[in-house]
């Protein structure tokens, strides 16, 4: 008996030194996920700016005044010149924060927003970490707090604004689009309808209409799902802000009249374009003017180069199977081309600064004689591994590994405030020129990605390519 049980203590001891294994592997990750945050904390204060919630109080102060029956567009908030400059269908949403606290309404948006970032992260990292064998809750851990951490993640936050919402809302289309391009692998063995119908896809469009109903720059990519002829999700998105703004309309008439046919005209309501903090290509042409207002030849020239450019290179890239560098060119070129673009807008340098990442690992691999494969696609078993020439760089991927961080720093960092000017008591040219160079930094880096940022071709697309298909395919079945 005693030896039987001695028998069942050794058998055990392997299992138990693995469970071990895993508990110390575990604690040591909660640890490193835990130093990041604490580390993006520190870079928040010491790179960002004092923040008390600005722009939630406007938007705090309007719905309370509207809920108490005045004009919502007649709200000014007390101290500025500013007032609510969104669809009457985002003050309807908002409305419910009218009765709470301005520092509970913040609060919960911050909450709300970081939880959409780390739902978001996980989607988008999903198939790389798949591809590399890494664990997605540690890297969605880490990633999290450094996306918190750059500029305008920090702003949105920190002012109380919506961005990550929205990019949120759009990134769930990316989703679906996926989810459709895949049908079979996952619809047809869920439990419920629901659940059948969430996997279909087919919702494809309704994160793009709902965000356009809420702020009208993201109606871009209604015009991206058009020029590649993704017309159900097209259909769907025009659909959903439609009928949105039509029940709006129902609901609230009168300050859907005012907003279309006199608030949305009023563009002085948001602020001077040369202010530092529109970092759109009507910031840069007026601070390098030198003036409060934008050139607007010169800048109408510009900005339909920027989005043909920005529009054409997105379609590029989705052809070739990669549709988030495709949605990330479209939301690049949006801040671009958009006459006001503030920092905390600039949330698609998130998703560029994974793409570059991914791009360096991915030529690393390559150089190294691993095959990629199209996503979703079967393994191609027969195939053998590409092998490079004994000439072949040592230093593949670095350029787009060293863009990836550049990047990061960059907007970490965010070298427009310390070279802040105002018109018209200081020009923009009072530090020199290295100075205007650092007052618009982040416009001047959001015109190389849309020019320059690379897509990966197979990498996710957004449907099954045929020719994408044959290259995965065993070479004696070609």
């Amino acid at each position: 008996m005693p030896t039987t049980v001695g028998r069942r203590t050794d058998r055990l001891a392997p299992v138990q030194r693995v469970t071990r294994g895993v508990d110390r592997r575990t604690v040591v990750r909660t640890g490193i996920v835990a130093a990041v945050a604490y580390a993006a904390w520190l870079a928040i204060g010491a790179f960002g700016r004092p923040y008390n919630f600005f722009d939630m109080k406007i938007y705090h102060g309007a719905v309370v005044w509207w809920a108490n029956g005045n004009e919502l567009y007649d709200f000014i908030a007390p101290s500025t010149t500013l007032g609510f400059t969104y669809p009457p269908f985002a003050a309807l949403a908002m409305l419910p924060m009218s009765w709470l606290p301005i520092d509970a309404a913040g609060g919960l948006n911050a909450l709300a927003s970081i939880a959409a970032l780390a739902v978001v992260l996980a989607a988008l990292l999903r198939p790389i970490v798949d591809r590399l064998g890494w664990s997605l809750w540690f890297t969605v851990g880490i990633a999290t707090p450094l996306a918190v951490a750059i500029e305008p993640s920090r702003e949105t936050l920190g002012y109380g604004q919506v961005n990550l919402l929205l990019f949120a809302l759009i990134m769930a289309d990316l989703v679906g689009l996926r989810w459709r391009a895949r049908r079979g692998t996952h619809h047809e063995t869920a439990d419920s309808a629901l659940a059948r119908f969430v996997y279909s896809g087919t919702w494809a469009g309704v994160g793009i209409g709902l965000a356009t109903a809420v702020k009208l720059t993201p109606a871009l990519f209604l015009a991206y799902l058009v020029i590649t002829r993704q017309w159900r999700a097209a259909l769907t998105a025009v659909g959903t802000t439609i009928g949105v703004t039509l029940a709006t309309f129902w609901l609230v008439g009168a300050e859907t009249r005012t907003y279309f046919t006199d608030v949305l005209w009023q563009t002085e309501r948001v602020g001077a374009a040369d202010m530092t903090a529109n970092q759109s290509l009507a910031g840069l042409l007026a601070r390098l003017y030198d003036s409060i207002e934008t050139p607007g030849l010169l800048w109408l020239a510009f900005a339909v180069l920027m989005l043909a450019l920005g529009l054409s290179r997105a379609a590029s890239a989705r052809a070739d199977g990669d549709e988030l560098t495709a949605f990330t060119l479209v939301g690049l070129t949006a801040n671009v081309v958009s006459p006001i673009s503030w920092s905390h807008h600039l949330v698609w340098v998130i998703p560029a600064i994974i793409v570059l990442a991914d791009a360096a690992v991915r030529r690393r691999e390559a150089s190294r004689g691993v095959l990629p494969r199209a996503a979703g696609a079967p393994p191609a078993t027969g195939v053998p591994a590409l092998r490079p020439p004994i000439w072949y760089p040592t230093l593949t991927g670095l350029r787009h590994g060293v863009g990836a961080l550049g990047l990061y720093l960059l907007f970490l960092i965010s070298p427009i405030w310390p070279y802040e000017h105002q018109l018209p008591e200081v020009s923009h040219y009072q530090d020199g020129l290295f100075g205007a160079l650092m007052e618009n930094s982040l416009a001047v880096a959001l015109i190389v990605l849309v020019a320059a940022l690379p897509w990966r071709p197979g990498a996710e697309p957004a449907f099954y390519h045929d020719r994408l298909a044959r290259v995965a395919q065993p070479a004696g079945r070609r």
